[in-house]
């Protein structure tokens, strides 16, 4: 894993879900709650470990890293999940599907909302030290439950009304495993810029304007034209994820 992390085995395997190395799965039942259980394994498995719910119409998973950075430096991890999770859908997606990220969580295909990203790390940590573990986690809605006619709701949407047909929920996982270890060998070996610079080009367009990450993972924002510098918080956006339902524990409908 990135920055020398280590892979153990985790406590149980998912013969289905082909993940590679140094991956490990771990399945929840349907009512299960894959983030809220990877952080709570997290020391005990270690960086590796992939817990995922057993889901048709939502794919639901977190990822333990053990970071070896101080925590306001190893919080940059988000944005390789994020690229990892935006690169894992334009796999399976029809070409001119338009697959981008509303800063700093949302995941959005032709513009409409399917799902998100949100990272944990200990109760406590200090900015300055380096965490024991860092859990990444996502949601993709797969097919709606809504039971509407697709196109009454644009501003949320699933992969199966955006040309997504057979792609199941597995299937995001198992790419987005693959693309989370490509994003983290070209950070290990051109920098974090070159993650940033792909998640950067995820944002919608906006002339004038130049965006930049900062080391402890802040938005960096200069206008054309103006010399002041707008900076938005990773660590306060983090603490509420855009994209989630809190009462549905789900993207938002």
């Amino acid at each position: 894993m990135p920055h020398g992390a280590r892979a153990r085995m985790g406590t149980q395997t998912e013969p289905e879900l082909i993940l590679p190395p140094p991956f490990s799965a771990v399945r929840l039942r349907e009512v299960g709650d894959a983030f809220a259980h990877a952080a709570s394994i997290a020391a005990d498995e270690g960086a590796g470990t992939l817990v995922h719910v057993g889901r048709f119409d939502l794919a639901e998973f977190a990822v333990v890293l053990e970071p070896e950075e101080p925590l306001a430096q190893a919080r940059r991890a988000f944005y390789a999940g994020m690229v990892a999770l935006a690169d894992a859908l334009s796999a399976h997606a029809e070409p001119e599907t338009s697959i981008a990220i509303d800063w700093p969580d949302a995941i959005l295909v032709n513009g409409g909302l399917v799902g998100g990203g949100r990272l944990a790390w200990p109760a406590g940590a200090a900015e300055d030290q380096m965490p024991a573990w860092l859990v990444f986690g996502a949601m993709i809605r797969t097919v709606s439950m809504t039971g509407q006619e697709p196109g009454l709701t644009p501003l949320t949407t699933a992969l199966e009304e955006e040309g997504f047909t057979d792609v199941m929920s597995t299937q995001v996982i198992e790419s987005f495993a693959r693309n989370f270890m490509v994003a983290f060998d070209s950070w290990n070996e051109h920098g974090f810029g070159a993650v940033a610079k792909q998640y950067l080009a995820r944002l919608p367009a906006e002339k004038g304007l130049r965006r930049d990450i900062d080391d402890n993972g802040d938005l960096l924002i200069r206008r054309m034209g103006k010399t002041d510098v707008e900076r938005k918080s990773l660590l306060k956006a983090l603490a509420t994820p855009g994209w989630l339902d809190p009462v549905a524990k789900g993207p938002k409908a």
